[in-house]
């Protein structure tokens, strides 16, 4: 992993050295990040290496979701409408319809509440189907999303793992590590030129749109807000914030040497900060609850010093 230098971002001085500090923690965890927190509506902001194009994993289904709301919003698709779901046919997942072991028949509405409230990869999949990659590329051209790219469905990258190390997950998490300082990237779906993919600057601005109901349609903004507020897993920006006077509403990624979160982070006192928050790691363990949790100490430390 190369030593450089991350480039900063800081809206005034006295947030640079919070910027570096994280930057420099998380170095020590083995994890190369790229971090993004902005004051929504006072536009102060502090962070690094914002301007990446990083594989997004699951982070890709907030403006899937937003695609799908807008549509169902102005008709282009019906909420109620019924789809059955084959798990012969479905995507590789550990939560929501993707561990199903028989057809599920469930409304469109309701797939975007599975697809951002618990990471369903089937139903993502079946909302993308329904939308197509030229239709979401469009919607991110429409919204001026400049710094997301849609190619692929999320079964793609199981797809692209197995096809170079089968079964074998600690090949292909050596894989993944490998090819991030060799910069071939033999995980197909891992290399920005042809995966889903998108920067911190790109996804912070995305929430802050989405907040501010500047992008797509009222209707499908607030849907969106409500069902991110809903996401079951609270172990990275939550950790540290998550109180009766604080709410997180985020979306969480993880593939392989992948560990990120989005979200927007909202205060009973009206401070709204959105956070985007990325990383890849160089160690071979699925499980680093050590790098969660910086995440999450970062997500604190950025709310508290860009806090009116």
């Amino acid at each position: 992993m190369s030593e450089r230098q991350p480039a900063y971002v800081a809206s005034s001085p006295e947030l640079l050295p919070l910027a570096e500090s994280v930057a420099t923690g998380w170095r020590r965890l083995g994890v190369r990040g790229h971090l993004l927190a902005r004051n929504v509506d006072t536009g102060e902001q502090l962070g690094f290496d914002v301007a990446t194009p990083v594989p997004m994993a699951s982070v890709a289904k907030v403006p899937l979701g937003l695609a799908v709301l807008e549509r169902t919003a102005t008709g282009g698709l019906d909420a109620a409408r019924q789809i059955t779901i084959d798990p012969v046919d479905g995507s590789f997942g550990s939560t929501g319809i993707a561990a199903y072991r028989h057809p599920a028949t469930v409304a469109v509405g309701d797939l975007v509440y599975q697809m951002l409230s618990v990471s369903d990869n089937a139903a993502a999949d079946t909302l993308l189907d329904l939308v197509g990659v030229d239709g979401m590329q469009q919607s991110l051209r429409e919204w001026g999303c400049t710094g997301i790219q849609f190619r692929h469905r999320m079964q793609r990258m199981y797809d692209c793992a197995a096809g170079v190390a089968g079964d074998d997950f600690g090949l292909a998490m050596e894989l993944a590590i490998t090819s991030e300082s060799t910069g071939h990237h033999v995980i197909e779906t891992l290399d920005p030129a042809q995966g889903n993919v998108a920067s911190a600057a790109a996804l912070v601005d995305l929430l802050q749109w989405v907040w501010l109901d500047q992008i797509a349609v009222p209707a499908a903004t607030a849907e969106l807000r409500r069902l991110m507020s809903l996401q079951v897993f609270t172990f990275r920006l939550s950790a540290d914030l998550r109180s009766d006077t604080v709410r997180v509403s985020g979306k969480t990624g993880s593939f392989l040497h992948l560990r990120h979160e989005i979200g927007m982070v909202e205060a009973e006192s009206g401070d709204r900060v959105a956070i985007a928050a990325l990383t890849r790691s160089t160690r071979r363990a699925k499980v680093a609850h050590d790098v969660d949790l910086a995440i999450g100490a970062a997500a604190r430390s950025a709310f508290e010093a860009l806090r009116r």
